[in-house]
Protein backbone atom coordinates (compact mmCIF):
# COMPACT_ATOMS: atom_id res chain seq x y z
CA UNK A 1 0.00 0.00 0.00
CA UNK A 2 1.01 3.40 -0.97
CA UNK A 3 1.45 6.44 1.62
CA UNK A 4 1.95 9.80 0.39
CA UNK A 5 3.49 13.29 1.68
CA UNK A 6 2.49 16.54 1.89
CA UNK A 7 5.85 17.18 -0.66
CA UNK A 8 3.51 14.93 -3.41
CA UNK A 9 5.80 12.06 -2.86
CA UNK A 10 4.41 8.48 -2.36
CA UNK A 11 6.39 5.66 -0.44
CA UNK A 12 5.20 1.67 -0.74
CA UNK A 13 7.16 -0.65 1.34
CA UNK A 14 7.50 -4.05 -0.62
CA UNK A 15 5.12 -5.76 1.99
CA UNK A 16 3.16 -4.68 5.02
CA UNK A 17 6.82 -6.22 7.23
CA UNK A 18 9.06 -5.36 4.71
CA UNK A 19 12.22 -3.29 6.13
CA UNK A 20 12.38 -1.92 2.04
CA UNK A 21 10.68 0.27 0.73
CA UNK A 22 9.88 2.40 -2.73
CA UNK A 23 9.84 6.21 -3.37
CA UNK A 24 8.85 8.28 -6.35
CA UNK A 25 6.87 11.39 -7.06
CA UNK A 26 2.75 11.17 -7.30
CA UNK A 27 0.41 12.27 -10.24
CA UNK A 28 -0.17 15.21 -8.82
CA UNK A 29 3.28 16.27 -8.75
CA UNK A 30 3.84 15.23 -12.46
CA UNK A 31 1.19 16.89 -13.51
CA UNK A 32 2.22 19.89 -11.75
CA UNK A 33 5.71 19.65 -13.38
CA UNK A 34 4.76 19.16 -16.72
CA UNK A 35 7.18 17.16 -19.21
CA UNK A 36 10.02 15.90 -16.71
CA UNK A 37 13.71 16.21 -18.75
CA UNK A 38 15.99 15.30 -16.16
CA UNK A 39 15.93 13.74 -12.63
CA UNK A 40 19.03 13.94 -10.28
CA UNK A 41 18.80 11.00 -7.83
CA UNK A 42 20.57 10.14 -4.46
CA UNK A 43 23.55 8.17 -4.29
CA UNK A 44 23.29 4.63 -3.17
CA UNK A 45 24.20 4.24 0.52
CA UNK A 46 23.14 7.61 1.47
CA UNK A 47 21.53 7.83 4.28
CA UNK A 48 18.64 9.96 4.60
CA UNK A 49 16.55 11.46 6.97
CA UNK A 50 12.31 12.17 6.82
CA UNK A 51 11.73 15.07 4.86
CA UNK A 52 15.63 15.58 3.76
CA UNK A 53 16.38 15.91 0.23
CA UNK A 54 17.48 13.21 -1.75
CA UNK A 55 16.90 14.33 -5.13
CA UNK A 56 15.63 16.81 -7.97
CA UNK A 57 13.27 17.19 -10.78
CA UNK A 58 13.56 18.94 -13.77
CA UNK A 59 10.96 19.97 -16.03
CA UNK A 60 9.93 22.22 -19.11
CA UNK A 61 8.51 24.21 -16.70
CA UNK A 62 10.35 24.25 -13.42
CA UNK A 63 12.54 22.15 -10.80
CA UNK A 64 11.49 20.90 -8.00
CA UNK A 65 13.37 19.03 -4.93
CA UNK A 66 12.59 15.55 -3.97
CA UNK A 67 12.26 15.02 -0.10
CA UNK A 68 12.34 11.04 1.43
CA UNK A 69 8.84 10.45 3.06
CA UNK A 70 11.01 8.49 5.51
CA UNK A 71 14.40 7.88 6.67
CA UNK A 72 16.78 4.95 5.67
CA UNK A 73 19.48 3.93 3.36
CA UNK A 74 18.98 4.50 -0.45
CA UNK A 75 19.23 1.11 -1.76
CA UNK A 76 18.90 1.71 -5.75
CA UNK A 77 18.32 4.36 -7.61
CA UNK A 78 16.52 4.06 -10.58
CA UNK A 79 18.95 4.10 -13.59
CA UNK A 80 15.89 3.73 -16.36
CA UNK A 81 14.25 6.66 -15.21
CA UNK A 82 17.87 8.43 -14.95
CA UNK A 83 18.33 7.15 -18.78
CA UNK A 84 14.62 8.00 -19.54
CA UNK A 85 13.03 10.96 -17.23
CA UNK A 86 9.46 10.38 -18.65
CA UNK A 87 9.13 8.17 -16.99
CA UNK A 88 8.20 10.31 -14.42
CA UNK A 89 5.36 11.39 -16.48
CA UNK A 90 4.34 8.31 -18.28
CA UNK A 91 4.05 5.95 -15.11
CA UNK A 92 5.12 8.36 -11.47
CA UNK A 93 3.31 5.29 -10.10
CA UNK A 94 5.52 2.59 -11.23
CA UNK A 95 8.58 2.27 -14.03
CA UNK A 96 9.18 5.83 -12.81
CA UNK A 97 9.95 5.42 -9.32
CA UNK A 98 12.96 7.36 -8.25
CA UNK A 99 14.71 5.29 -5.31
CA UNK A 100 14.51 2.38 -2.70
CA UNK A 101 15.37 2.39 0.89
CA UNK A 102 15.90 0.43 3.69
CA UNK A 103 14.03 2.02 5.82
CA UNK A 104 15.14 3.01 9.57
CA UNK A 105 12.09 4.32 11.41
CA UNK A 106 8.81 2.51 9.73
CA UNK A 107 6.73 3.81 12.33
CA UNK A 108 7.29 7.45 10.37
CA UNK A 109 4.73 6.04 7.31
CA UNK A 110 2.27 6.15 9.90
CA UNK A 111 2.49 9.78 10.01
CA UNK A 112 1.88 9.53 6.00
CA UNK A 113 -1.79 10.35 3.75
CA UNK A 114 -3.23 6.92 2.64
CA UNK A 115 -4.08 7.41 -1.00
CA UNK A 116 -8.03 8.78 0.13
CA UNK A 117 -6.84 11.38 2.52
CA UNK A 118 -3.73 12.02 -0.29
CA UNK A 119 -6.62 12.57 -2.84
CA UNK A 120 -8.11 15.04 -0.92
CA UNK A 121 -5.00 17.14 -0.25
CA UNK A 122 -3.75 17.38 -3.54
CA UNK A 123 -7.03 18.49 -5.30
Amino acid sequence: MKKYSEEHVWIARDDETAQTATVGITMHAQEVLGDVVFVELPDIGTVLRAGEKAGVVESVKAAADVFTPASGMVLEVNEALRADPSLANTDPLGEGWFFKLQLSATAELDALMDEHTYAGFAN
